[in-house]
């Protein structure tokens, strides 16, 4: 445990220092919010990417080991998928980091062909801040779609005490968070709700934004969301694991397809993953497992890139990196590494020219 907070703890640093340089140097000028502002100093020794705030802690550990590797930096800023892919679509970062692949209308305006490489399998974790519940409460499907469409609002409603006898919840109304630009915790949350509800999917579905229904407050990034449910009391809000266990945030055991309530854990997410074969083009959203010990709020995160750019073969070779030597630090920065049918694909995808040293 000791070392996965360490390490933990070195990347999100890493990562707060990259974002205030990113905010300082937006304030000299240039186009605000955008990664534009990073890549105007690139070289060949460079390599740029913004996106999902879901894989930035092992992202950016991953950018001081691979400089130590291959003497190549990575510039990463933690955007959000949408924008990150955006970025992308527009030229101004090597590659993306979404949690989702591409949609019909983003691959459209891509206008050329891109690769999706899965990275690392996150658990998005229901958390929670209520005085005197610890890590452990149990949520069934229908309770998480009614408590984010805003039909349950008590924390001692009935749908949640049914499944937690042993918890003494408060009478107080339940104040929900949620993230307020597109994101791929979004959407794999989203999609996990549209699977077990129809009535979710009815009236919000799927995506990497929706309109929530009213009530609870928006944060940007995983970060900010962490933050939300750490300011307001009595809050439930979706996060990426890595996120909660850094912020002490505690979080609930989820009862997945086959009935059993499973925490949000690396082998949980690893279990989940088992459940869905890889398809040839990489992209599968994997929530809502038929896996026994599956975690059921699971989701790939992706490096997404052209096919072919001036920078292309330098960026599959540190997405080679990334799938395999890459992969060692993954459990001790709470992801699962990506299964060996995943690696495989991205082996068979990847020209021999660019196998990791």
């Amino acid at each position: 445990m000791k070392k996965h907070f360490s390490l933990l703890s070195i990347a999100l640093l890493a990562a707060f220092s990259l974002a205030s340089s990113a905010m300082l140097a937006s304030c000299g000028g240039g186009k605000s919010g955008s990664a534009a502002d990073s890549t105007a100093a690139a070289n060949a020794n460079t390599l740029t990417g913004a996106g999902s705030t879901f894989i930035n802690p092992i992202m950016t550990h991953w950018a001081s080991e691979y400089q130590k590797a291959d003497s190549i930096s990575v510039n990463y800023q933690s955007v959000g998928s949408g924008a990150g892919i955006n970025n992308l679509i527009d030229h101004t970062v090597d590659f993306a980091g979404s949690d989702a692949p591409m949609n019909p209308d983003e691959l459209a305006r891509a206008k050329a062909p891109v690769i999706h490489v899965p990275a690392v399998i996150g658990a998005v974790c229901v958390a929670y801040n209520v005085a005197g519940l610890s890590s452990g409460l149990k949520l069934t499907p229908d309770a998480i779609a009614g408590i984010f469409l805003g039909k349950i609002t008590w924390w001692d409603d009935k749908a949640i005490k049914s499944q937690n006898a042993d918890m003494k919840l408060p009478h107080v109304k339940i104040f929900t968070a949620h993230r307020s630009d597109g994101s791929g915790t979004t959407a794999i949350f989203t999609d996990y709700l549209s699977k077990v509800s129809p009535d979710w999917k009815a009236k919000v579905g799927q995506g990497k934004t929706v309109n929530w229904p009213e009530g609870g407050i928006g944060g940007k990034g995983n970060a900010g969301v962490a933050e939300v449910l750490k300011q307001h009391d009595n809050s439930i809000g979706y996060i990426e694991l890595a996120y909660a266990e850094q912020n002490k945030i505690a979080y609930a055991s989820v009862q997945n397809s086959a009935g059993n309530f499973i925490a949000p854990s690396v082998d949980g997410a690893a279990a989940a993953a088992t459940a869905f074969p890889m398809p040839d083009n990489m992209t599968s959203m994997i929530t809502n497992s038929s896996a026994p010990q599956g975690y059921p709020i699971t989701g790939f995160s992706w490096i997404i890139t052209w096919k072919d750019s001036p920078k292309g073969e330098m960026v599959k070779k540190f997405i080679s990196w990334v799938t395999t030597k890459g992969q060692d630090d993954c459990k001790a920065l709470y992801y699962a590494p990506i299964p060996q049918s995943a690696a495989a694909a991205v082996a068979a995808e990847l020209t021999p020219s660019t196998a990791a040293k």
